[in-house]
């Protein structure tokens, strides 16, 4: 039950003055919809306004001046109001574009007003257009100094926003300390209210920083927050009990028979699997690996092992293609040590269906491949106790639940080829043990990347006729699907057009847009070659395996994050042959981005490359889609409070595991801080 001292918190944006039915609904969307997520909507910036004399006032920007009323020239017809104000030291002619009634009787001629806005100039004589304030001495507390800028809309204002904000901040109570004094003192943090309030009542630019004490005590208290709900969930999964996993000849048997060593990532990937399917706990571990680093491989290891003792695995995959194309390659490994396997896809009817049913239901196939049809209704499992998930940001939380119905305390294993740093990962997998594979395979092949202007496109063309002559694949990657009057970038209808024209052969052509059968059939031809050349989207970033396929050119370049150019990028270099990528760019490059061009150029360490990518995005939606349960942070930024992050994660497993020796006080209060940020662990069980 939440406390009754955060029911103001959870009060409805409506209950606040001046918020009526035509707002609520727009306020709500933008911000929303209760009293909290209005004082936990931070301002985007500042205006500052000084208070100057006309004499002083500097073109171009904000500034407030305290002038007299001297009169309201003749505005005849639909010409702009004016009106004339001075002070000792100059005029100044206010400009509305629409009449204002009864402006006049508000502010009579002779009255001193203090007025504020941005002051221009228009021949010789200073003007202001549409004063944002305009008040008369008593109300001069109206005009704030330095004023919060908010993100608006066209319905919501940032002086609206400050408004209800403010009148928010006034309907709440003060919230009991949940953190350690000496933890407060060490850093100087105000309160969580004083911090609460100060955020959006900024005196510089300076309150803006990730390292301000406000904004770090308000980043604090939602880390931990975060943390606590990850930390409970952790814990109470290795309290729940589960089957003892301890089966390794056959997986000794697949590695003595493999023509390469494991890298000594793999191997240590593959211990901690095997240390926590032997615990008697269940496990929820993600393996976290570079495109190419052998991801697959450590979890058919594991998959063995179970089918060993008669126990059933799942591995799930995104598509279709990428599900085949790991039960292709691991089928014949299987095959060699007596293993059933098959896929399951949409693609199954009548008959065959049925037919993989049965065998699923019976334990007949102990390792099933598949996309989502695996977790729909009349697909049971006979001891279904690992579910691997590939690509498992590509899921959500439902898709994932369902498949863990269909077994009882089941083992889950991740996969992301995605490279996060290890802070960033904390905090979005904190409730999740983490291995990561930052080595390759040895006899990989490095990819030379080359960073070229677009001008140079004929050059491109035509030493990709060459090396398509001599028996190679490309990849021709392209922004957008379709050509549009509003947009520059280059369009892959357009681009396939013009290629299928230049090199006089079959091209292929894949896009979101396409119909997933058709998508997949120019997949499956460009895989088993009858198409040299494919050109596509970014729907290829993931889940494509062509080793055949060794030269990527991507266009537009500089248009793309660099983890998703990274990504791109490992679409080639999976076989034999030397690759290359081939970075098209448009001029003029800005220094940034040629900053991350070059770096993409210097090196395939995708890690580093995610670091830098992170670092020069700054703040944002970080995070991606909510796949973990919890909403997005409202005060962490994740690169600049990377600290704190860790900091929070072990200070909530000292909580978490001392909760019982704390002060009464405390610990209500700790409560507090749970559900004010609903980050409670009752909540995200229900949701993972």
């Amino acid at each position: 039950m939440r406390p009754e001292i955060l029911f103001p918190y959870y009060a409805p944006v409506t209950s606040l003055k001046g918020v009526g039915p035509k707002l609520a609904p727009a306020l709500s969307a933008h911000v929303g919809t209760h009293v909290r997520d209005l004082t936990f909507f931070l301002p985007s910036g500042i205006i500052k306004r000084p208070l100057v004399t006309l004499g002083e006032a500097r073109i171009g920007e904000i500034q407030t001046v305290k002038v007299r009323i001297a009169g309201y020239p003749p505005s005849p017809g639909k010409a702009p109001q004016r009106i004339d104000v001075f002070d000792d030291t100059g005029r100044l002619q206010l400009i509305y574009f629409h009449r204002i009634r009864g402006f006049e009787a508000q502010h009579p001629v002779g009255a001193e007003r203090l007025i504020s806005g941005k002051i221009e100039k228009f021949g010789q004589h200073l003007q202001m257009s549409h004063p944002d304030y305009i008040v008369d001495e008593a109300h001069a507390e109206d005009i704030p100094a330095c004023e919060p800028v908010y993100p608006a809309t066209l319905d919501l204002s940032s002086r609206m926003i400050r408004k209800f904000v403010q009148t928010a901040l006034s309907t709440l109570p003060d919230l009991p300390e949940w953190q350690d004094k000496t933890l407060i003192d060490k850093y100087l943090w105000p309160t969580f209210n004083q911090a609460l309030k100060s955020v959006h009542s900024p005196q510089s630019e300076l309150d803006f920083s990730a390292d301000a004490k406000i904004r770090q005590r308000l980043a604090y208290d939602e880390a931990l927050a975060h943390q606590l709900a990850l930390k409970s969930r952790k814990l109470h999964r290795q309290n729940t009990a589960a089957r003892v996993i301890d089966f390794h000849s056959l997986s000794d048997r697949v590695l003595a028979g493999l023509p390469f060593a494991l890298t000594g990532a793999q191997v240590r990937a593959l211990k901690d699997i095997r240390a926590d399917l032997r615990s008697g706990h269940r496990m929820n571990r993600l393996v976290q690996g570079d495109v190419g680093a052998g991801k697959t491989l450590v979890a058919l290891l594991a998959m063995v092992d179970l089918a060993e003792g008669g126990f059933q695995s799942v591995l799930m995959a995104p598509t279709e293609i990428l599900a085949r194309q790991h039960y292709e390659k691991c089928l014949p490994i299987l095959d060699d040590i007596g293993i059933s396997s098959i896929i399951m896809t949409g693609r199954d009817k009548g008959k065959a269906r049925e037919e993989k049913r049965t065998a699923v239901a019976r334990g007949e196939a102990l390792i099933v491949f598949g996309t989502h049809a695996v977790f729909q209704e009349g697909v049971d499992f006979k001891s279904l106790q690992l579910v691997v998930i590939d690509e498992q940001h590509r899921f959500g939380v439902g898709q994932r639940q369902k498949l863990f119905s269909k077994g009882e305390a089941v083992h889950y294993l991740s996969m992301s080829a995605t490279p996060i740093p290890r802070t960033l990962a904390l905090t979005q997998y904190g409730e999740a043990d983490l291995s990561i594979l930052d080595e390759k395979p040895a006899g990989r092949q490095p990819i030379h990347t080359a960073v070229l202007p677009r001008q140079r496109l004929p050059d491109v063309i035509a030493r990709l006729r060459s090396a398509i002559d001599s028996g190679s694949q490309a990849y021709w990657i392209c922004p957008l699907v379709e050509d549009t009057a509003e947009s520059d970038l280059i369009a892959v209808e357009l681009r396939h057009r013009e290629l299928s024209e230049a090199l006089n052969i079959e091209i292929g052509l894949v896009h979101g847009r396409m119909p997933a059968e058709e998508k997949d059939a120019v997949i499956s031809r460009f895989a088993a070659g009858d198409i040299r050349i494919l050109c596509a989207t970014t729907v290829v970033e993931v889940g494509i395996d062509v080793p055949t396929a060794s030269i990527i050119i991507i266009e537009q370049a500089e248009r793309f994050g660099l983890a998703q150019l990274h990504q791109l990028r490992g679409r080639v270099g999976r076989g034999r042959d030397k690759s290359a990528c081939i970075l098209l760019y448009d001029t003029p490059l800005s220094k940034n981005a040629q900053a991350r061009l070059e770096l993409l150029r210097d090196t395939e360490d995708g890690f580093k490359i995610a670091e830098m990518d992170w670092k020069l995005r700054g703040e944002g939606d970080i995070l991606g889609a909510k796949q973990s349960g919890f909403p997005d942070y409202r005060f962490v930024d994740p690169v600049a409070h990377t600290s704190l992050i860790a900091m929070a994660a072990r200070d909530a497993v000292y909580i978490l595991q001392h909760m019982d020796a704390l002060p009464e006080p405390r610990r209500q209060a700790i409560g507090v801080l749970r559900q004010l940020f609903d980050w409670r662990s009752d909540v995200a069980d229900k949701q993972d």
